[in-house]
């Protein structure tokens, strides 16, 4: 395990901005890089739909990386502590995996996107795992469950290990 050696208690270590993020058995919170926008969200079901990593050409391209560590809450569950009124949002209907409009919540100040909402997956927010304020959290319970897109995975990433791999998409909407 890469965050620190005692897993059972959160892991904050200097990652931009913020030093005000939270975790506890029910809720964590994740932080842009300059701390304007921070949300609350579930790290257990029902609320906590799933974990992914996805190697789809529009996650290559959005997050300027070779894949996308995910994951997905509903809706009714996320809060926005504070920075709402910060959030830009570009969308775009030319998606390669869903073929569906995709609106992408970016902080207007330091233009970390914090989340991204699909018109094929009503009422869920996918959020990024490295947004999360706690880093133990990265390898516990938002730990990537699956990996889709392996078809367009880079050769040098082995992939995350342990995950239940999809050529395509893992979430049909």
């Amino acid at each position: 395990m890469a965050a620190t050696a005692n897993a059972s208690q959160p892991y904050f270590p200097l990652a931009g901005g913020a030093t005000d993020g939270w975790s506890n058995e029910d809720e964590a919170t994740a932080t842009c890089f300059c701390g304007a926008v921070q949300l609350a969200f579930p790290i257990r079901g029902p609320g906590l739909v799933n974990t992914f990593v996805c190697n789809c050409t529009d996650c290559r391209k959005i997050t300027a990386s070779m894949f996308a560590s995910n994951f997905t809450v509903e809706d009714t569950y996320l809060k926005h502590l504070r920075g709402r009124d910060n959030l830009k949002v570009f969308s775009q209907s030319k998606t390669i995996a869903s073929k569906g409009e995709m609106a992408n919540y970016f902080c207007s100040t330091c233009g970390t996107l914090m989340y991204r909402v699909g018109s094929k997956f009503p009422g869920h927010s996918i959020l990024r795992i490295g947004t999360v304020d706690d880093f133990n959290l990265h390898e516990g319970a938002l730990r990537p469950k699956v990996e889709q897109f392996v078809k367009d995975r880079v050769s040098w990433f082995g992939g995350a290990h342990s995950a239940e791999q999809y050529q395509d998409s893992a979430f049909k909407g």
